[in-house]
This record gives structure tokens, sequence and C-alpha cells, in this order.
């Protein structure tokens, strides 16, 4: 059962460039439309509101794979040029997660103190230099868990690449499975699930490293861990 576990592992892995590629390319675009968007639905303009809002019901209300099949496949009819599947791919990750990402900005935003706002006045600063200097350091901090989950599922995400033949981990599995392997379906989708697996560990890593340096940035103190780790250490410290 596992005598081609190696053949597995390469075949898989020759995907795991595009995966990697697909999900930090959907993570810089859906940061950038979330911070935007989630600062616009703040906005003092009606217009600027309506239209960030607009952006966000409809990518947050409508299917993913539709949304792909859309771009991939209904644009290029619309602008009369083929799009590159990757492209469009991550074009689909950004904009569906960055929908997700404003409302976590704009509830971040809003979960600061007003006595921060009100700080910020007394001190004669501008809009732009409260939000920047006062407010969105502090916000960041509440951002950083949520993004770290809403990354994590964009990665998940980016297997939906298979359906525009994108060469990713799961088109690369799916393929070793119908060549050859069908009866060892068992061992090739459990070698995706750890691939995943060990993808989504280290976004976690990172966004944790993010986490206290954006709380450190704001002389804040994260809670304590209560992982299995720190547990033994407590008892140890007994």
């Amino acid at each position: 059962m596992f005598d081609n576990v190696g053949l597995f592992v390469e075949t898989i892995s020759r995907g795991l460039l595009l995966t990697v590629q697909a999900t930090v390319g959907g993570i810089l675009i859906a940061t950038v439309l979330a911070l935007a968007s989630g600062l616009a639905m703040l906005s003092t303009s009606r217009i600027v509101r309506a239209i960030a809002r607009i952006y966000v019901e409809i990518w947050r209300g409508t299917s993913e794979v539709v949304q792909l099949m859309w771009i991939y496949f209904v644009l290029p009819v619309l602008v009369g040029y083929q799009i590159v599947p990757l492209a469009a791919g991550i074009a689909v990750l950004g904009l569906n997660f960055g929908a997700y990402g404003a409302e976590i900005v704009r509830g971040a935003i809003q979960s600061v103190p007003r006595a921060q706002y009100e700080g910020a006045v007394a001190l004669s600063l501008t809009p732009a230099q409260r939000m920047r200097r006062v407010i969105l350091p502090q916000a960041l901090v509440e951002m950083v868990p949520p993004f770290n989950n809403l990354f994590i599922q964009l990665l998940k995400g980016s297997s939906l690449l298979t359906i525009i033949t994108v060469h990713e981990m799961t088109y690369q599995a799916r393929e070793v499975l119908i060549d050859r392997f069908i009866s060892q379906a068992a061992v090739i989708w459990t070698i995706v699930l750890l691939f995943y697996l060990v993808l989504a560990v280290l976004i976690t890593v990172g966004m944790r490293a993010l986490e206290r340096w954006a709380a450190k940035l704001v002389g804040r103190k994260l809670p304590e861990r209560r992982g299995l780790r720190a547990a033994f250490q407590r008892a140890g410290d007994r």
C-alpha cells in the first residue's frame, strides 16, 4: 500500500509552488482590499461607504466557484483576451477573501475605545494622523487572529483552482489518482492533507509573530498561552 509514497509525494510537490503562489498572491490582494474597504465603510462619505458595501456584499454573498468561472470564462469574452488561469485564481481569492477581511477591519477599528479617539482629537491630530498613529496600531492587534483564520481559509480555497486547470497540489493529486493509482486514494489524499496542514501551520506561526509585534507596538501584553507546552511548563515550575 505504501510502495508508491515517494512517487506520490514527488508528484504532489510539483504543485506546491503554484499553491504557495496562489495563496501568497491572494493574501496580498485580500489584505490591501480588506484595509481599503474596511476603512471605506467607516468613511463620512455616503458614496464611499456605498461603494465599499456593494463590493463586500457581492463578493461575500456569491459562490466562490461561480466567481472563479465568471472571471476565467466570462470576463475574457467581455474584454477580448484570455486570462492566465493562475492570475484568474489569485484575483478571485483576493477579491473574495478581501470582502470578508473588510468586515474584520471595520470591526477591529470600531472596537478601539472611544477615549482613544477623544485623546487623539485633544492632541490636535488630523483624521489621517489619528487613524495612522493611534487607531490602526491598536486595531491591528485585534485584526491578526481573525486574519489568521481568513488566510488559512484562503489557503484551502486555493484548491478550487484545479477547476480551471491550475496545476496546484490538488490537481496533481487528482491526476496521479486517475492515471494509475485509484486503489491508493487514501494514501494520496492523506499526503495532500498533510501538505495543506504544514502550510496552515506556517501561516499560523507567521501570524502569531505578527500579533506579538503588533501588541508590543502598542505596549499591550498578549494573554498567556494555554496549550500543552505551557501546561507542562507550569507543572514543572511547581
